[in-house]
């Protein structure tokens, strides 16, 4: 017997509001691992997802295989699109879903978790989270506004996580970020940047995975997941087709799961993944591999 065994590390995921996403999924599955997990989420959100949590709605979500109830150790209120509170504009400090929350910056989470576990408190970090708030749009009507939004949330704020968030790591820590096909091929949709951003975060994989391995120690990878109808994905508009089309044209037809994703992001963090870093690790039933689309008669063959 291999299990995974994460008892006495602490993990933080960054980018969770609900329980729909891949984020979610890592949590639980670190949580069923044995890791305390610690989450940060986008203060325009928090509210309404502590409020499920308070009133049971997630109650089901939150039930974990052995009986256990996933438990959330702390949640930090995190806009990763502002390095330090010197950055955030004068009218997002004030608005009304931002003023009480304290410093929701990077850096301001980087000092909280000082302050409530010391010096030296993290053994996982999750990137989960991007923002293009032009993905409708094709990439030759994006403005440059929407595109650089896009890198700076998408990709760059992985850049500022590992520098900030490396000190606090750990021997043997993991970090891990989300990307998606787009990043490599066209998918037609995936617009405002956001193509350009899953391609600049995996090439910033590579780069940090030598650049933090040296200075810090730490592992570096990224997760390439197949299309999943979160919360963030439904927005794009087409993913109920992606995500058929993915299944009827990968080499394993069957639906993915989130859990899928947790998984892999378990092993990713665990002793048994020490060798590997600077990886872009494919979650998607292979559908990486396959340079052309089956059949037409395969396609309507009933999945398995």
């Amino acid at each position: 017997m291999l299990p995974i065994d994460l008892r006495g590390k602490r993990a933080f995921v960054a980018g969770v509001s609900d329980d729909g996403g891949f984020g979610f999924s890592i949590a639980k599955s670190l949580a069923e691992a044995g890791a305390s997990v610690c989450l940060g989420s986008w203060p325009p959100a928090l509210g309404i997802f502590q409020k499920l949590l308070e009133r049971g709605k997630m109650d089901a979500s939150m039930a974990l295989s052995d009986g256990r109830r996933l438990e959330f150790e702390k949640i930090y209120p995190l806009d990763a699109a502002y390095d330090s509170m010197t950055d955030v504009p004068a009218d997002i400090r004030e608005n009304k879903r931002y003023k009480d929350q304290g410093d929701f910056t990077i850096q301001g989470v980087v000092e909280q978790f000082k302050k409530d576990f010391g010096d030296k408190p993290l053994d996982i970090v999750v990137h989960s989270l991007a923002n293009g708030p032009e993905v409708k749009n094709e990439l030759l009507d994006t403005s440059r506004s929407g595109y650089l939004t896009a890198i700076s949330v998408s990709a760059y704020s992985n850049v500022s996580f590992v520098r900030n968030f490396g000190p606090l790591m750990r021997e043997g820590g993991s970090f891990l970020s989300l990307t998606y096909m787009a990043g490599e091929r066209v998918i037609p949709g995936y617009g405002g940047g956001m193509s350009t951003a899953k391609a600049a975060l995996e090439a910033d994989t590579r780069t940090l995975s030598y650049e933090a391995g040296r200075r810090f120690g730490i592992r570096i990878n990224t997760i390439s997941a197949g299309p999943w109808a979160s919360r963030a994905a439904s927005a794009i508009g087409f993913i109920d087709m992606m995500i058929e089309y993915c299944a009827k044209n990968s080499p394993l037809p069957r639906k993915m799961e989130p859990t899928d994703v947790g998984n892999a992001a378990a092993f990713l963090a665990s002793p048994m993944a020490a060798a590997i870093t600077g990886s872009v690790v494919y979650v998607d039933n292979g559908y990486h591999a396959m340079g052309m689309a089956v059949s037409p008669e395969a396609l309507n063959t009933p999945m398995g």
